[in-house]
């Protein structure tokens, strides 16, 4: 007669069968065991490349791309790495970079000729350069969070492609890597969900500059800013929509039926695709849209006393002295994307005016370049026009959800309670 299966036998045989079962795969994904809170970080807004970066690799900084399926940054000549057959090297391969050559997963190991280890294609999409390299273990440091403040120091080690110190080339000069935020396995949300053992959702609030910190948070919510006393920001968002998939892509897209500028629907060819960029600083619209667009600000903004000519890359400029404030930034007409499902996100001055010197300020669009149109959504949604706004990326629900501009609540992206709590 047959004896019964030990259980830890049973446990282990049940892992091989399933690498689906969240407790067998965060060992395989470099996961240590989760405390089951989110993680949350510092965001930086570099200066001179406009780029977001958190320090996120042993406490260096990472730029973070939403449109990046991957981690990646330098290696010490000696690190681990995946030998082809491991499923992680299929998930770093799910999306090829532009212009790489398909090479295969692999090469041979130096040391071991017998051994294939594999290969991964981090892409720098400032340099808009790909490069080649093992695909090995780093370990990524946070702090878990109750919402409200830091609570303990915690990394794990997680999946990523090793690079070239070439391919650091037009990132901010303390980065050493890009943290690639979108929706593929082997992307930051998805590795810190597994090894946190959190809901697949980050929580993304970019700074405007100025010494000012951001604040990203892995594993949903809440989030509490300063002063005391406000609600949970991820409670009370002023909409959501559904996130879509561009074929090939693994960043994040949504879509609009319309857009309106003080409230008047802009004349468009139908439905707008959006994707949302961290990687460009303010917003491009393809040339079919742009004129429309802008025609419509322009037309809205009759009187406004206006600078010529115009500062690149912008078309329309103003003599700021003469716009007038509100708490939501410069009086200007609002731009509302009209999304899916039937939220508003409403575009105001701060997040809509750039101020290029001290006495002028200019729309914060620009017309989408010829060679970047094909594949590309419609409209790709800038850094600029994302500051200051509570984001919720929510991969298990499929939809964005978006606070609209902090400053109605009299709040900023800039206060989070980063002091180390209890």
């Amino acid at each position: 007669m047959a004896q019964p299966m030990p259980a830890l036998l049973l446990a282990v045989a049940l892992c091989c069968l399933s690498a689906l079962l969240p407790w067998c795969t965060a060992a395989s994904y470099g996961g240590n065991g989760g405390s089951g809170k989110p993680l949350v970080t510092a965001i930086t807004k570099d200066a001179a490349t406009k780029l977001y970066t958190a320090p996120l690799k042993d406490g260096h900084p990472l730029v973070l791309d939403l449109s990046g399926p991957l981690i990646w940054s330098t290696c010490p000549p000696k690190h681990p790495s995946y030998e082809c057959h491991h499923h992680v090297c299929a998930h770093a391969h799910a999306y090829h970079p532009p212009d790489c050559p398909r090479t295969g997963h692999g090469v041979a190991d130096e040391d071991d000729p017998f051994r294939c280890k594999c290969t991964a294609h981090p892409y720098n999409p400032i340099a808009r350069k790909s490069g080649s390299g093992d695909l090995t273990r780093v370990t990524v440091t946070a702090n878990d969070t109750d919402g409200k403040n830091p609570l303990h120091p915690v990394s794990f080690p997680a999946v990523a492609a090793c690079a070239p110190h070439s391919l650091l080339a037009n990132l901010p000069a303390a980065a050493v890597g890009v943290a690639g935020l979108a929706r593929s396995r082997v992307s930051l949300p998805a590795q810190a969900a597994r090894a946190q053992k959190v809901a697949n959702k980050f929580a993304l609030c970019l700074p405007s500059g100025g010494g000012g910190q951001g604040v990203a948070i892995f594993g949903g919510g809440p989030l509490f800013l300063l002063p005391p006393g406000r609600p949970d920001v991820t409670t009370t968002l002023a909409g959501t929509t559904p996130l879509r998939r561009n074929p090939g892509k693994p960043g994040y897209f949504v879509s609009a039926k319309g857009i309106a500028v003080n409230q008047e629907q802009v004349q468009l060819p139908g439905p707008v695709a959006i994707g949302l960029s961290s990687r460009i600083p303010y917003t491009e619209l393809r040339r079919d849209l742009y004129g429309p667009f802008v025609k419509a600000f322009d037309k809205a903004t009759a009187g406004r006393k206006r600078v010529t000519p115009a500062v690149a890359p912008f078309e329309l400029c103003y003599d700021s002295r003469e716009l007038g404030s509100t708490r939501l930034g410069y009086a200007v007409p609002q731009v509302d994307l009209m999304l899916e499902g039937g939220a508003n996100w409403t575009v105001f001055g701060a997040n809509s005016m750039v101020q290029v010197n001290d006495n002028t300020a200019c729309f914060g669009f620009v017309e989408m370049a010829e060679e970047e149109e094909k594949g590309a959504p419609a409209v790709v949604l800038g850094g600029f026009q994302m500051e200051n706004n509570l984001l919720v990326f929510d991969e298990e629900k499929k939809q964005l959800g978006f606070s609209s501009l902090l400053f109605g609540r009299q709040t900023t992206c800039s206060n989070f309670n980063f002091t180390l709590g209890a």
